[in-house]
């Protein structure tokens, strides 16, 4: 009897011992991210050329890049430095368990959103918001979809140290863990000069790569820049015009050549030309609903993103409600709800809603006219890729 029992226990430490061993191998075969022996060119880029008020560009720099911005910024965005936050963006040790990394809810093919409704943090549990896509965020002064996040410094960490999404609560823990491993240590190197592996490097490095993703060569950006209409269709032309008209009033809340709200500390109502109504965050009430579970910024009030890529970034809304942009335009166009604290420029000024009701033709023109705004060489750029694929 006693022999049996020292056999089964022998067999359950070397089958616990081998499963070990097999862990570990798993976990380390897959390691080191395949780089070039010279880095990316990340400090020559375009950005949209109506953005310069930004404050955010208070904070970075293009060293080589665009002979117009604002000078003085604190942090200079170099090749090294981005190619670190390109390692750290999609290496899923930043996680608590090494199942999630930033580009997991982020798909460059997507641009940088990751076509689900909810995302699936760490430990398999959901998320309460869609992921939102990457378009320019060196423009943006309000991030996340409540703009609850300030700057790009203040949003690196926050996903990672999220109890949902990533779950790295310690900093510390992901400093020391991210230490132990060998391939980190030259690539700190080279971008701050020594191997020192801390929570302000990990921050600045993210989001000297984050800040790099740029967007500007859309079909669109191509008319912009010639003034040719000539490439585009009949119909695309139709919701171009559509798009700038007053009586969608489109451009109002997404403006400018990045397609984004104005959002400085006093922007109007997205855009709508009401002064002085305080800081909205570039956030409004688009009447998704009389009763909102999730009051996003409050008030039902949500980030207005930019349009950019949007064809490639569904579903929409904060809580990813639509599946195509035919159902968005149909929002707009029969949809919104009579809120306390609806937008107004969805009102007649007394309150009531003002449906547009497009036509079938206007709504066609409007998703031919946004298809416009997908910028093909920033999804398949290889500085924006994953690193640790096969």
């Amino acid at each position: 009897m006693k022999h049996k029992i020292l056999l089964s226990v022998s067999f359950l430490l070397v089958t616990v011992i081998s499963c070990s061993k097999l862990e570990v191998t798993d976990t380390v075969a897959d390691e080191a991210p395949v780089l070039p022996d010279e880095p990316y060119d990340y400090n020559t880029r375009e950005i949209p050329k109506d953005a310069f008020s930004s404050n955010i560009f208070d904070d970075f720099i293009f060293p080589n890049g665009d002979t117009n911005s604002i000078t003085n910024r604190r942090l200079e965005i170099t090749p090294w430095g981005a190619t670190l936050g390109r390692v750290l963006f999609y290496d899923k040790k930043l996680s608590l368990n090494n199942t999630v990394s930033c580009g997991t809810c982020h798909h460059q093919d997507k641009a940088f959103a990751d076509g689900q409704r909810f995302s699936k943090g760490f430990e398999g549990r959901i998320t309460n918001r869609n992921s939102m896509a990457i378009a320019n965020p060196i423009v943006m002064n309000n991030l996340f979809w409540d703009s609850r996040s300030k700057s790009i410094h203040d949003l690196s960490l926050r996903p990672v140290q999220n109890h949902i999404e990533m779950g790295m609560e310690d900093i510390s823990r992901l400093e020391s863990k991210l230490a132990a491993y060998d391939y980190y240590k030259p690539l700190f190197q080279k971008a701050f000069g020594s191997e020192e592996v801390n929570a302000e490097r990990i921050s600045k490095a993210l989001s000297m790569f984050v800040a790099s993703i740029t967007t500007t060569r859309s079909r669109f950006d191509e008319v912009r820049k010639t003034g040719n209409t000539r490439s585009l269709t009949n119909l695309e032309k139709m919701g171009m015009d559509l798009f700038f008209s007053d009586r969608t009033k489109c451009s109002t809340c997404h403006s400018g050549f990045n397609f984004s709200a104005p959002d400085g500390p006093f922007d109007a109502y997205g855009g709508g030309g009401m002064s002085g109504s305080g800081d909205l965050g570039g956030a409004a009430n688009i009447g998704l609903d009389l009763v909102y579970k999730d009051n996003g910024r409050g008030n039902g009030r949500f980030k207005i993103p930019s349009l950019r890529n949007i064809a490639l970034t569904a579903p929409y809304m904060h809580d990813g409600r639509f599946k195509t942009l035919e159902e968005v335009i149909d929002h707009y166009s029969h949809g919104i709800k009579p809120h306390t604290h609806l937008d107004p420029k969805f009102t007649d000024g007394k309150g009531n809603v003002v449906h547009p009701n497009y036509t079938s033709l206007e709504k066609q023109a409007l998703v031919a006219f946004l298809k416009t705004l997908t910028d093909q060489e920033m999804i398949r750029d290889p500085k924006y890729s994953n690193p640790f694929k096969k």
